[in-house]
């Protein structure tokens, strides 16, 4: 194991987060409602200490193998979300402890959007642009981990992808060299991120809100500057725009650079994952349109369509953004939405969850194990598109699935041992785990009444479900400390 240039990497990667804590500086100067000290403060720290990092170990320089790779991947969402609670320990407002601090710098770079903080509206300009540039900040971090660096490790979903979509996705990363396709996603997300921006601009939002909410939209993060989320702005075509960014946003982004690169839109139709994608957006909100309106729940049809439309969304998209308290829907919906979360969004976006693809090869394997009660020696393959899938991709979808539902188990579990009732844990877990946000019971508005260690439990459940299950879990194997 290259340790000495693993360090080397991890202490060039603080060094580049430390810069990203003085554009809230430069805000805390704009707005003068405090905080610009306490970024300083950071920056200088983290540099510092990225530099330490670096510096002794700079010629060491090699290939690096898979167990590296392993391994960096896991200490660059640990170690830089953990170097990112520095600034939200030191702030006076909000005063937050240790365990609060990591929970909020968490939450944000891993885009799940479940937050600890109450009075949002009264925080100083600076903290409210760094929560949400950390998201989006994280979700490019989880484009370039889903699309060009997992594949290399023989991790994520984007290999499937070798089998039915054309142009250079099938190789497995966009561009020969990974450097290219960091770039090239970097112009996709920085282009979707300004044209949600302009749109919410246009729309009636301020500059500011505009800003940070494209941040953490395009990153499906659901952070807000606001208590009420969404909801603030009482517009139904801020709505309408949070909900296409939102479906953009959940795309696979090597789809998108395929069908820029095509020049045309039909990539996306031909694409099994994207259609399976929309119709469950198209499912969801069908049925919570119509049961809103069978409950009485909303005044008239357009309202139900647009909280119906917006929740359903928002929450299977693992964005988490809200226009009403979806928990006081009808008992049905709240949980129909919390499950929906566990698909996600499509591999390689931004979204959480287990996603698209996964869901539909454990159901193609559900159908040929039923084929096979009737037809016991008949030879079924799993098709994606109209090229066959060789059985170690649906056995490993299989193991994931495996590995996914005995980590909630166990987490869900440690919460109520904690003694946190058994509605709170379910969602709480569903909410980290999959990188949604809200929950349900406790935690519906937001995690500050939960104990410190369910908190860390939840934590560690959000980076299992934002480093895919196994790029964490392998870490655990004895035999991957064995040279």
């Amino acid at each position: 194991m290259q340790y000495r240039n693993i360090v080397r990497i991890i202490g060039m990667l603080v060094m580049i987060l430390s810069f990203t804590m003085l554009p809230p500086a430069l805000i805390s100067l704009i707005y003068g409602d405090g905080g610009g000290v306490a970024f300083i403060s950071s920056f200088l720290l983290c540099v510092t200490a990225g530099f330490f990092a670096w510096y002794p170990n700079r010629n060491e320089k090699g290939d690096l193998r898979a167990r590296e790779g392993f391994l960096i991947v896991v200490l660059f969402w640990s170690v830089l979300a953990s170097f990112s609670a520095v600034p939200l320990m030191l702030t006076e407002q909000p005063y937050l402890s240790v365990t609060d601090a990591f929970f909020e710098s968490f939450s944000g770079l891993t885009t799940t959007g479940a937050t600890i903080l109450t009075q949002i509206d009264g925080l100083p300009h600076a903290v409210l642009w760094y929560r949400q540039q950390l998201q989006w900040l994280g979700g490019m971090g989880i484009i370039v981990l889903a699309v060009a660096v997992l594949p290399m490790l023989g991790v994520g979903g984007m290999q499937l992808y070798r089998a039915e979509t054309p142009g250079p996705v099938k190789d497995s990363k966009m561009t020969p060299r990974i450097a290219d396709t960091a770039k090239h996603l970097w112009y996709i997300y920085l282009s979707l991120t300004i044209a949600c921006a302009l749109s919410y601009w246009a729309a009636g939002m301020t500059p500011f809100d505009a800003i940070s909410h494209s941040f953490s939209t395009i990153a499906i993060g659901g952070f807000s500057t606001h208590d009420a989320s969404m909801g603030y702005f009482d517009s139904p075509l801020i709505n309408v725009i949070c909900v296409v960014f939102l479906i953009i946003a959940g795309i696979n982004f090597a789809l998108h650079f395929t069908a820029w690169n095509s020049r045309s839109i039909r990539t996306y139709f031909y694409d099994p994952e994207f259609k399976a994608f929309v119709s469950i957006q198209f499912a969801l909100t069908l049925v919570c349109f119509f049961s809103l309106i069978a409950y009485g729940v909303t005044d008239n049809f357009e309202q139900a369509f647009d909280q119906a439309l917006f929740q359903a969304v928002s929450i299977s998209t693992t964005a988490g953004f809200a226009t009403t308290d979806f928990s006081a829907w009808p008992a049905m919906l709240p949980i129909l939405l919390i499950f929906s979360s566990f698909i996600g969004g499509c591999a390689g976006s931004t979204g959480g969850g287990m996603k698209v693809m996964r869901v539909i090869l454990l159901y193609f394997q559900g159908i040929r194990e039923l084929s096979r009660l009737i037809h016991p020696k008949a030879i079924i393959t799993i098709k994606l598109g109209r090229k066959a899938l060789p059985d170690k991709v649906v056995d490993a979808i299989w193991g994931f699935f495996s590995a996914y539902a005995a980590i909630f188990i166990i987490c869900m579990v440690l919460l109520m041992a904690s003694g946190i009732d058994d509605i709170t844990a379910f969602t709480a877990v569903a909410a980290c785990l999959n990188n949604l946000g809200p929950g349900l019971g406790e935690v519906a508005a937001n995690f500050a009444s939960i104990n410190d260690f369910s908190k860390w439990v939840l934590i560690i459940a959000m980076l299992f479900g934002r480093l895919e299950i196994f790029t964490l879990l392998v870490l655990f194997l004895p035999s991957f400390w064995r040279d």
